[in-house]
């Protein structure tokens, strides 16, 4: 963009293209707040779920049961942040992209997930014999 500007005049407007870049920055800003606030991540003993869109809707769903890892991703810019990627593998999908993106505190999620898997196991321990 800055390379069409310049190539539009013979001298280079520093005042132009600084304008042009902060409103490029401020665009990219707004576009991951609106994503952001229109994407829910829930956990329960049941689902993993993400919904995402405010006009449209997509949601994608799985059993707790089928995830077999989970990984974490932060980036330095992501810890300045506190703000992480969760990627979720699950069992007998096709589905490579469960994501919970832009979370904050990663650590909380993975334990989140562990303790619902536990609670959604019944009891697996033997009978007491009398």
């Amino acid at each position: 963009m800055i390379a069409l500007i310049t190539a539009l005049t013979d001298e280079v407007n520093s005042g132009l293209v600084a304008g042009v870049v902060v409103v490029g920055a401020a665009a990219v800003i707004l576009v991951g707040f609106i994503r952001r606030i229109a994407t829910i991540y829930t956990i329960t003993n049941q689902r993993l779920r993400i919904k995402r869109g405010i006009l449209a809707k997509k949601v994608q769903q799985t059993r707790i049961d089928r995830v077999q890892n989970v990984n974490t991703e932060q980036t330095v810019i992501d810890r300045l942040l506190r703000v992480g990627t969760v990627d979720f593998d699950t069992a007998g999908t096709d589905d490579s992209d469960f994501t919970f993106a832009g979370v904050s505190s990663p650590a909380r999620v993975v334990e989140a997930v562990d303790r619902a898997q536990h609670a959604a196991v019944p009891d697996q321990s033997p009978e007491p014999q009398l």
